[in-house]
């Protein structure tokens, strides 16, 4: 109708300043925040004046991949000798039509309707590689063995009696081919490894450029030297800590309580510190360098910022249409976990997943350090899982949308542990969106992720969150539960407000505390935000990730 605007999708005009952000101008209801059919919470309206810098909601529009490449290059798995008896250990010929396809330089591999048995890990190793079943519903690999029996035991690299497979490695596992046979050596000789983009050491980058300040929201910065930067390039902006944990203050809002908490015993999440975000360079101009995001931090000159290199990437590479099943074995005690495991992009970046179910696993699906990756129409589902989603060892600006975490097949065995949409590891700007989760709960697991958000979301809020002490706070700044219905009415994690600093929970239905019950990280006012709780389905836009895409 003339002279109303819709706020699920706004009419806007926008202005690049240059050097700066992008500045929205976007025109509201004339008759206040009520509306047929939904209330718009003045979060909304604040958020579209400032959308690049809102103190509590984060800047997620640009959230997952943005590069599906088509490729007319196609090999069918039978070709490479697969047979969908259910019988014959089809991993073999699947690897060899993966490899061909990465040696060409990209191409789909088709994987035909039937039961195909995998006596082995999957792997993706190679850009522009997409693994093509005919749908979850026709397509099915039957997985056999664990990743203890294909690798090796993977101890913890702090340290106890602790399996890393409970939160790493997938039995189809997508990763660059350098990378992944390193990772694999280093289980081999036990000595555990960081997961992530500068190596099992963190020490596999050189700097490219140094940084000039800038502010959170930024997309465009100054470098001193742009002489090694091109426009397409895949950097690492690295953000080192200094003595007084200024940067981990600011990922947690700032201000008396981030400055009163005790960081110095936080040895996990200290050794997470450099913060490492994948962005690609989208113009440079001069010393002038525009990144296809928008910063998700201050930079400060005492937090040394630079771009550096990184272990090649995987990008342009996907899984779509098939099932994933692991042989039913019993879940095994918490963090004790064999790996049998479904689908993990590691080292990946627009990268994706859609219309795949993984079952009977240990844990479902993982990001590790993965970045601007979509997972969409996914499923777990089967006899109950540790991590039905796992993302954690700084993954960022990641999507996933559409997906289900089905009730348990049989009842939970003593001593396992049931999480669901996991967040960890300084992992920020992260999106689940669309969600029905039969089982489990917001896991967020520690570490300080920060600037995640979670809407449009069903749950049957059953799961308990995780996270060792020395990982540090449950949240950092900028969470955000948006259009959330919690069916059996259980707080944890789902109400924010009294929880996270600078954050927000926005269209909550009413919620009361039991069973696990937390209390906040930091002392003092949290500065968090809470909007029309008590309602269900009633707050528009009704998906706060999609009324952003539309900004």
């Amino acid at each position: 109708m003339e002279g109303r605007t819709d706020m699920s999708s706004p009419r806007f005009t926008r202005r690049a300043l240059l050097g700066s952000t992008l500045s929205l101008a976007i025109p509201l209801p004339e008759q206040g925040p009520r509306r047929p059919g939904g209330e718009v919470p003045s979060l909304w309206r604040e958020f579209t004046e400032t959308p690049f810098t809102h103190q509590q909601i984060p800047y997620i529009g640009r959230a997952g991949a943005h590069r599906h490449p088509c490729h007319s290059r196609v090999l069918d798995v039978r070709h490479y000798g697969a047979v969908a008896d259910g019988t014959t250990d089809c991993a073999p010929a699947i690897n060899r039509a993966i490899a061909a396809a990465g040696r060409a330089g990209g191409g789909t591999v088709l994987i035909p309707p039937g039961t195909f048995r995998i006596d082995d890990v999957i792997r993706v190793g190679h850009s522009g590689v997409v693994l093509r079943g005919a749908g979850s519903d026709r397509t099915k690999l039957y997985a056999t063995r664990n990743l203890t029996e294909l690798i090796g035991v993977y101890g913890s690299r702090y340290g106890g009696d602790k399996s890393s497979w409970s939160w790493a490695g997938g039995l189809i596992w997508l990763a660059p081919t350098a990378r992944w046979d390193s990772l694999v050596a280093a289980i081999r000789a036990k000595t555990w490894p960081f997961e992530g983009w500068t190596g099992n050491r963190r020490d596999e980058w050189r700097q490219l450029t140094t940084v000039e300040p800038a502010r959170l929201g930024s997309w465009t910065v100054t470098v001193a030297d742009a002489s090694r930067l091109r426009p397409g390039t895949l950097v690492l902006l690295r953000l080192a800590d200094d003595t007084g944990h200024t940067l981990l203050q600011h990922m947690a809002g700032g201000g008396p309580g981030p400055e009163a908490y005790y960081w110095d015993d936080k040895t996990k999440l200290l050794s997470y510190v450099p913060y490492e975000w994948p962005v690609r360079i989208a113009h440079v101009h001069g010393r002038r360098v525009t990144l296809e995001r928008p910063l998700p931090l201050d930079l400060r000159p005492e937090w040394d910022p630079q771009f550096t290199t990184h272990v090649e990437e995987l990008t342009g590479s996907g899984v779509e249409g098939l099932t994933l099943e692991a042989v039913e074995t019993p879940q095994q005690p918490h963090l004790l976990d064999k790996g049998y495991n479904g689908v993990v992009l590691q080292c990946a970046y627009d990268c994706w997943l859609d219309d795949v179910t993984v079952r009977h696993v240990d844990n479902g699906f993982g990001l590790v350090a993965a970045s601007a990756c979509t997972l969409r129409g996914t499923t777990v589902s089967g006899r109950g899982s540790h991590h039905p989603y796992f993302c954690r060892e700084g993954s960022h600006d990641n999507l996933v949308e559409d997906f289900t975490i089905e009730e348990r097949t049989v009842p939970a065995p003593a001593n396992t542990q049931l999480h669901g949409i996991n967040v960890e590891g300084l992992s920020s700007y992260n999106v689940w969106s669309r969600g029905d989760m039969r089982m489990g709960t917001f896991d967020s697991h520690r570490g300080l992720p920060f600037a995640n958000v979670r809407t449009d979301i069903t749950v049957d809020n059953n799961g308990r969150h995780g996270g060792d002490a020395s990982a540090g706070p449950l949240f950092g700044a900028r969470f955000t539960h948006w259009n959330v219905r919690v069916t059996n009415g259980r707080a944890g994690l789902m109400k924010l407000d009294q929880l996270a600093p600078y954050s927000a929970t926005v269209g909550v239905n009413t919620v009361t505390e039991f069973d696990q019950t937390d209390v906040p990280d930091f002392t003092g006012a949290l500065h968090s935000r809470l909007e029309l709780y008590g309602t269900t389905d009633v707050v528009r836009p009704r998906n706060l990730y999609e009324a952003q895409r539309e900004l």
